[in-house]
């Protein structure tokens, strides 16, 4: 991640460090330890920043100036994952274009979020491998490997991983949003 980027999006809104962190609910020292490099934000943090900020989060990760065509290396991928769920995500696609396909693995027993939450954007999931739950406004919807699910993201949503084992899955999301 560039740490500038943050530093630049909240720029252009004409944002103060202290607003920003007010809005996104963290501290001053922590915005200003991010933006010089020093701290690296959790992933809930990070959503937070991109919300405030109206971007999606990995636009914080993306390439300057994409190409036509973009070739993503799995070991280049940009990842970001969560202390409070153990979660992780790697950014499949290209930065900054109208469709984000992400690869998340998430540990056995643990939730992508503590409370399910919307965004702006169409999502559809795809087991990879173990068995996922996607809950969408308190439903469950079970998908074993190959399975897939279709939703609207504005309705509240989050993953879950009952089993024993990892679960890997990819999500298509489009617009990319927070």
């Amino acid at each position: 991640m560039s740490q500038t980027r943050i530093r630049d999006y909240r720029v252009s809104r004409g944002l103060t460090v202290r607003e920003l962190a007010t809005r996104a609910g963290v501290s001053s020292g922590l915005i200003s330890q991010v933006e010089r490099g020093i701290a690296d934000p959790s992933l809930e943090t990070m959503r937070k920043i991109a919300r405030v900020l109206e971007i999606p989060l990995f636009s914080l990760f993306q390439d300057e100036e994409p190409s036509k065509v973009a070739v993503i290396r799995r070991g280049d991928r940009a990842t970001i994952g969560s202390p409070h769920s153990t979660i992780t995500y790697s950014r499949a696609s290209r930065g900054g274009s109208r469709l984000e396909v992400l690869e998340a693995l998430l540990e056995p027993g643990s939730v992508s979020a503590t409370e399910p939450r919307g965004h702006p954007s169409e999502e559809c999931v795809v087991a990879l491998s173990g068995c996922l739950v996607v809950e969408v406004m308190g439903e469950r919807h079970e998908l074993a490997e190959g399975d897939s699910c279709h939703f609207d993201s504005n309705l509240p949503h989050r993953f879950l991983n009952e089993s024993g084992e990892p679960t890997r899955f990819l999500v298509s999301v489009t617009p990319p949003s927070y």
